[in-house]
């Protein structure tokens, strides 16, 4: 949450984006290579027109000379051994802690500095990107964007003309799904045609599937609850299917067995050495089920089983039943009282009887509940001077335990005391190298900013490494900490 009067930004139209999330560029990060580009004009100002926004939206390009080397190194190379190597690419690493990779048509590309924390070697890198310039060539973003239109048309005659309600509804189905296999398609595409070039280029061809499994991993790790996130990431574009592994896999093979082509885990770990992890100190830090923001100097901890996501417009979080939470701030400054605020429209289908002034934690405070569209909701409102910090929960089947967990968030919200407010860093990557008899266990124990329970766990996907095989000594490893 970067500010508490941040309003939502507007995403990228998901027509637009190549159905995926990617990278590129040349010898350095924002720059082209390969000057003149075959691409029509409409895809070029298309990009153009959407690269403001999908900056906007992912919290602006993150600067790291040493992620921006990792990177520029080996999109020379994939270029070269691309099917359209006159095509000009433009990168850039944005400020997210989401793993994600997309393509805006017209060479633009973009990759999260959480995906590149993720990596483990260049050719996990290259992997991705290579998968991303395969849908700059083969003009996947405007196939999707045609595609979308005939069937947005064809669905709107279908509405207009067809006396049959339920035949519609049922051709509208039947579209909506061919489009969507239409897009799946373009991902299986793209999955051959990348590891082709990743191979082409001397990177490892079986990178493509080993990044694969530790996105899912990751992805798995984050939604430890089965509940799920919000939060838009690679797979949630990519998803990791049996049969996206299978091509993957087979595709490796038909070039060559496993061992061959380049992987440099060692300098590649050691360029994204010192880069930002997770959240951006702009918008406050999750550690573990606490949600601190050093700026505002304000926190609170959320209950057992719940699993906190920091975005730019609120921090939201969800547990394995059903709840949901999301946390932002208003400007109240308009208001005599926290109750007039609570009354003022903002709330649909508030019950009036439910609205309460309290204190929380020293501070002034509201509470209140409100039904509507089969979801129960309970609000608070706490105020520091002009600015009301929301707490709002959801539940389609609210019980006891929805109660509970919402006093206990509510009543855990405090300020912080200018010792806590400079004790918070932010994360980092830091890579060391192993010594002789180090393990996974006993090298997780130097993680920060997790559960110390979930650290192993952590350590293992963060390294793409067994819990309990032996490390050799030297290996590059890579850990978190503040």
């Amino acid at each position: 949450m970067r500010g508490p009067l941040r309003g939502a930004l507007a995403c990228v139209a998901a027509l637009l984006l190549a159905s995926c999330q990617l990278l590129g560029d040349g010898p350095s990060v924002g720059t082209t290579v390969a000057p003149g580009t075959l691409r029509p004009n409409l895809a070029a100002g298309i990009g153009e027109r959407e690269h403001p926004r999908v900056v906007a939206t992912y919290g602006g390009v993150y600067k790291d000379a040493g992620a921006e080397r990792a990177v520029a190194s080996v999109v020379g190379r994939l270029v070269a051994a691309s099917d359209d190597p006159s095509q000009s690419y433009k990168i850039t690493i944005l400020n997210s802690p989401a793993i994600n990779a997309f393509a805006l048509p017209g060479g633009y590309l973009y990759v999260t500095r959480g995906l590149l924390a993720l990596a483990n070697d260049t050719s996990e890198v290259a992997a991705v990107l290579a998968h991303e310039m395969a849908h700059v060539t083969a003009s996947h973003a405007i196939k999707r964007q045609q595609r979308a239109e005939a069937k947005q048309l064809a669905n709107r005659i279908l509405t207009d003309v067809v006396q049959d309600s339920e035949e519609a509804r049922k051709a509208i189905i039947s579209s909506q799904l061919s489009f969507a296999r239409f897009s799946q398609v373009q991902e299986l595409e793209a999955d051959a045609i990348g590891v082709k070039t990743l191979a082409k280029a001397g990177f490892d061809p079986y990178a493509a599937a080993r990044f694969l499994r530790s996105m899912a991993a990751f992805a798995q790790y984050q939604s430890a609850d089965k509940s799920g996130s919000s939060a838009p990431d690679f797979l949630s574009s990519h998803p990791s299917t049996p049969e996206r592994l299978q091509i993957a896999v087979r595709s490796a093979r038909q070039i060559g067995a496993p061992g061959i082509g380049e992987r440099d885990r060692e300098r590649y770990l050691s360029q994204i050495n010192g880069m930002l992890f997770g959240d951006d100190p702009l918008e406050g830090f999750v550690r573990g089920r606490s949600f601190l923001h050093k700026a505002l100097g304000i926190g609170y901890t959320v209950p057992a089983g719940y699993i906190l996501e920091n975005t730019p417009e609120a921090v939201l979080a969800s547990n394995g039943d059903g709840t949901a939470i999301r946390f932002d701030g208003a400007d109240v400054s308009g208001y005599s009282s926290l109750r007039d605020y609570m009354n003022s429209g903002w709330i649909n289908g508030l019950l009036p009887a439910s609205v309460r002034e309290t204190t929380i934690n020293g501070l002034p405070a509201v509470t209140g509940a409100a039904i509507t569209q089969g979801w129960s909701f309970r609000i608070a409102v706490v105020r520091i001077g002009k600015t009301g910090y929301r707490f709002i929960f959801a539940s389609r089947s609210p019980n006891d335990r929805f109660d509970r967990d919402f006093h206990e968030t509510v009543e855990s919200f405090t300020q912080l005391s200018p010792t806590e407010r400079a004790r918070l860093r932010s994360l980092r990557i830091k890579v060391v190298q192993s010594k002789p008899g180090d393990t996974a266990r006993k090298l997780a124990i130097g993680m920060s900013g997790v559960e110390p329970s979930r650290r192993l766990e952590f350590f293992t996907i963060l390294n793409d490494l067994g819990a309990d095989k032996a490390i050799p000594a030297g290996t590059a490893i890579k850990l978190v900490v503040d």
